[in-house]
């Protein structure tokens, strides 16, 4: 079985190309994608080669962890039927070459995925593209969600990560928070909450901070942005040694927490939001590119700022 899969060999350098997939399990299904995103995080790293090394990492890639499609092979023990639309976040299913072996890092940008029944999750069909970042609303929603957590009063970045923090702030019935975006462009879209920019904003007593922005830079800020006790929650991903000051977080006994990616039960939690349209994630895709331009849907996901989202289609891709 083969697949056409977006294919990163070296920074900057990507391509569109065929690969061959391992051969389904009986608790494996096989997916044929119709919409994959392009993550403006962990993607842009390994397209600009700045991601820190980790165990598994090299070149040549298929990358992305966002994609939604129909089953159309499954195994019998995977758990699943033939038609049923699945959101897959990422694959590590394609055979090595003549050239070597292709990393499936995180793999999801492919015509076709086969990956065990399990680590798919059923979603609406309704949902079309919007269904691929369901990953990103399960992160936003792992960040937000556990044991003496509390909710956002500011988030800093209006990006996609933001706006999925602050509305499902909003959908949890907290206070709206307020959201600082130093990109005029991007201000817009705020659904029940404000945004504006730091400068602008004379406040000094937030008890949670939410960092979406992944600037390495903003820590001294934001301690003194924090009321005595406060949290600042690191939602971003950040490549640079972060440091701060230490007296003025010592005199606000200021507290700090990573958020990593989501779990299993986040992923339950936020299909169940969007399918009761308490959670909405309308208006978030800006742009959407042919699969077959993939290497110039990399270029604008990455280098237009007015990109907030891009979306590969792969419907109709021969």
């Amino acid at each position: 079985m083969k697949t056409n899969a977006v294919i990163l060999s070296a920074p900057k350098q990507l391509s569109l190309g065929q690969l061959s997939l391992t051969p389904p399990g009986v608790a494996d299904v096989v997916v044929q994608i119709a919409y994959s995103g392009i993550s403006t995080g962990t993607e842009k790293l390994f397209w600009s080669g700045t991601m820190p090394p980790f165990p598994g990492m090299g070149y040549p890639l298929v990358p992305g962890y966002e994609a939604a499609g129909e089953v159309v092979e499954a195994g019998p023990e995977s758990g699943l039927r033939v038609g049923e639309y699945v959101f897959v976040p990422g694959a590590n299913c394609f055979e090595a070459t003549e050239a070597g072996p292709v990393r499936g890092l995180f793999g999801a940008a492919s015509q076709l995925l086969v990956t065990p029944g399990a680590r798919v999750t059923r979603i609406d069909r309704a949902l079309r593209a919007e269904g691929a970042l369901l990953a990103l609303a399960a992160t936003a929603r792992h960040a937000l969600a556990g044991f003496d957590r509390a909710l956002p009063d500011l988030i800093v970045g209006h990006g996609v990560l933001g706006r999925l923090l602050a509305r499902l702030t909003v959908a949890a019935g907290a206070p709206p928070p307020v959201v600082w975006e130093t990109d005029l462009a991007r201000h817009a879209g705020a659904e029940g909450y404000q945004v504006m920019l730091p400068e602008d904003d004379p406040r000094r007593d937030y008890a949670a901070i939410y960092d979406a922005s992944g600037a390495p830079d903003l820590l001294n800020r934001l301690i003194g942005r924090i009321k005595k006790g406060g949290e600042i929650v690191l939602a971003g991903f950040y490549t640079q040694p972060i440091s701060f000051a230490f007296p003025p977080a010592f005199m606000k006994e200021a507290r700090f927490r990573i958020a990593a990616e989501w779990a299993a039960d986040d992923m339950v939690a936020t299909r169940q939001l969007v399918e009761s349209d308490a959670l909405s994630l309308a208006g978030l895709i800006t742009h959407t590119g042919a699969a077959s331009q993939a290497a110039a849907a990399y270029e604008t996901a990455f280098t237009d700022p007015n990109c907030l989202k891009m979306i590969l289609d792969w419907k109709g891709h021969a």
